[in-house]
């Protein structure tokens, strides 16, 4: 990853810290608001009873995938969680530590316009010790995700 913000010209900054997977946990280890964390799910989305894709979902920390909206932008019959073993796989990450870009083809990458919107965009990198900053604007540059409006308010 960091090759490859070296070689894109992406200023960037890391940042270690305490191992932490959880968005609000590690928001706070950051010394940041959760709105300005990149959350990312993996989801499963069945078309119909042949067809099956995943999804990379990028919403805000602060935010939560809203599956409805997923469902309809893939005109699908479910969109649920995948399950640990594909997610880490299409991932190439355990949970926790899922980067906001996809280095599989078989991974849809579908983000909030909100995420992208971020001057600071902070995203664990590939590891639960390591953090990346990078601005939304070179998120989406970089990473071409596609932009559509997935997230709702988190509930409390």
């Amino acid at each position: 990853m960091i090759s490859l913000l070296d070689s894109s010209s992406v200023d960037h900054r890391l940042i270690d810290h305490e191992p932490e997977g959880a968005t609000e946990a590690v928001c706070a280890l950051r010394g940041h608001p959760a709105s300005e964390a990149a959350k990312c799910i993996v989801l499963r989305v069945k078309v119909d009873r042949r067809t099956t894709r995943h999804v990379l979902a990028v919403v805000p920390g602060d935010r939560r995938v809203d599956l409805d909206a997923v469902r309809a932008l893939f005109a699908a019959r479910y969109v649920g969680f995948s399950e640990p073993e594909t997610a880490e796989r299409l991932a190439r990450a355990v949970p926790g530590t899922v980067l906001p870009f996809s280095f599989d083809p078989d991974l849809e990458l579908v983000a909030d316009p909100d995420v992208v919107a971020q001057p600071k965009l902070y995203f664990n990198a590939a590891r639960l010790d390591r953090s990346l900053c990078i601005s939304g604007a070179d998120y989406e540059r970089l990473a071409k995700p596609r932009i559509e409006r997935i997230a709702s308010p988190a509930t409390t």
